[in-house]
């Protein structure tokens, strides 16, 4: 079992997305994007508000990190605007944060409730594993490129998803790691491929901001649910 005092909760965020312009700080159901993720943080019961930190090099999103009490760590323009680069320098405060691990969470997943982050650092706590990943279950049928089934009919002749063995697709909102294994080129653990806790969350909560329909489909949803 992990010591909380050795876990930091990270969020990483920059403004050059090229399929979502500016996402981060733009009106998002009369607030932001970080700026909703900053006040559930502030509700979590898992960790102190001390140990949360937001990686970030435009002025712009630091002041968003300020007024809301968060630690700042100065990212380098150069690891905000890197895409294919070594974690090293994505990720440049692996070796300079005193925490053995990390909590990465995605400002991108509106949706994402306070209790499944807190449930989500309390299963990494508690694991034996390197690192965590939030993941939900997927039961349907699938085939390859060539045609081939993947999914176990188990002899049947008609499709049944009762019958399906779940598979679990990756949520993309919350992470675990140790933080020493990024500087070896790893990230959740040292096997490849990782083989973290899995943390079963609900698909909705995961719902993803990568292009423009999305941003408008999240905003939708958040006004409605949250």
């Amino acid at each position: 079992m992990k010591k909380i005092d050795d876990v930091c909760v990270l969020v990483q965020a920059r403004l050059g997305s090229q399929r979502v312009p500016n996402k981060m700080i733009r009106p998002f159901a009369d607030s932001t994007l970080v700026d909703i993720l900053f006040e559930k943080i502030k509700k979590l019961k898992s960790i102190p508000i001390e140990q949360v930190y937001f990686s970030a090099y435009e002025d712009e999103l630091k002041t968003i990190g300020k007024n809301h009490g968060i630690n700042i760590f100065d990212r380098s323009k150069q690891s905000a605007q890197s895409e294919g680069q070594p974690l090293t320098e994505i990720y440049e405060w692996w070796n300079k944060l005193p925490f053995k691990y990390v909590v990465l969470i995605s400002a991108c997943n509106p949706l994402l409730k306070p209790d499944t982050i807190d449930s989500f650092i309390e299963k990494f706590i508690s694991s034996d594993r390197e690192g965590a990943f939030a993941v939900f279950e997927k039961k349907t049928y699938y085939w390859d490129k060539l045609g081939s089934p993947i999914t176990d009919w188990k002899g049947s002749t008609i499709m049944n998803t009762k019958y399906v063995e779940p598979i679990y697709e990756a949520a993309h909102c919350l992470y675990a790691s140790r933080t020493d294994i990024i500087g070896q080129g790893y990230w959740m653990d040292t096997q490849s491929p990782p083989k973290p806790e899995l943390f079963i969350m609900d698909e909705l909560e995961s719902f993803d901001i990568d292009y423009e329909w999305q941003f408008n489909v999240a905003q939708s949803l958040y006004k409605t649910l949250c």
